[in-house]
């Protein structure tokens, strides 16, 4: 059964206090009540959809930025999607410099010069995409355990991720820098290498302790998402370096991988149906 890890910081003489993580059985409290971020649909107004349904590498979303890696696979339309007939797919093999953007090894698109993709303090938004980890070579004892990075919620600017997903070993971790945590929302991906799994984000953006990141999923063969993790009254905003709005990223990023260490040389993930909606 899937476990829901729940974190909760308070404001104490103007300091926030260390994270204490909880498990729950999945959508409930320990009393049996909703768990925070599984309450009824809440109403949504749709920002962005990309789905790749009329096959090109933008969606025929104008402005919306697709890999800079230059090799000829690196990115690409593909037949058939999570739900329709496309989906798009990055690759990226490490020592190769035509899978690198910006000197590290990724291959993604992103929503950077999008306003209907970005964020901002005050916002209150949610992120869903579905993911296909394309014949994945599966963790084993004594592999590298480095991390590729699948989905990302970014600060302009060059700065740290407000949060990722990636495939770590063989689980599907959802991380916040700013925040030291992480938790396995995913525990493990074997049983779903090459089928489609969809996560949904909420995040409260906010430069004081009362923002949030709920993260839920749907597993092939669930009729529904199930919550997975979620960090209340907390900082979600809080860039590096000056930042005048976030946005979205999806496709592969291997921040601290080589073949040096071992790593898998070649992976491919493909994402369908990309979505942002504002909750506020």
């Amino acid at each position: 059964m899937m476990k829901v890890l729940k974190v909760s910081t308070a404001l104490c003489a103007g300091a926030l206090l260390v994270p204490l993580p909880l498990s729950y059985a999945a959508g409930a409290e320990p009393d049996g009540s909703p768990l925070a971020g599984s309450a009824p649909a809440q109403s949504t107004t749709e920002k962005l959809k990309v789905d790749y349904e009329n096959g090109a590498l933008n969606s025929g979303v104008e402005g919306l930025t697709t890999t800079h890696a230059t090799a000829p696979d690196a990115s690409g339309v593909v037949r058939p999607g999570h739900g329709g007939a496309y989906a798009v797919q990055h690759k990226v093999t490490l020592g190769d410099a035509g899978y690198e953007s910006n000197g590290a090894p990724r291959s993604e698109s992103a929503t950077d010069l999008l306003p209907s993709g970005q964020f901002d303090v005050g916002d209150v938004q949610r992120y869903e995409f579905s993911v296909l980890l394309k014949d994945w070579k599966t963790y084993a004892a004594g592999d590298s355990d480095t991390g590729d990075i699948v989905f990302q919620g970014k600060y302009a600017g060059g700065n740290v991720p407000a949060f990722y997903l990636m495939a770590k070993r063989n689980e599907i971790a959802f991380r916040s820098p700013h925040l030291n945590q992480q938790a396995a929302v995913v525990p493990d991906l074997r049983p779903y290498v090459n089928k489609w799994m969809s996560f949904r984000v909420d995040a409260r953006w906010t430069t004081d302790e009362t923002g949030y990141f709920k993260v839920s999923v749907q597993l092939p063969g669930e009729s529904g998402y199930k919550p997975a993790a979620s960090y209340e009254n907390v900082r979600t905003y809080q860039p590096d370096n000056p930042a005048d709005h976030g946005y979205i990223k999806w496709g592969l990023y291997r921040p601290s991988e080589s073949i040096g260490n071992g790593d898998v040389p070649t992976r491919i993930v493909q994402h369908d149906d990309i979505r942002i909606l504002d909750l506020s």
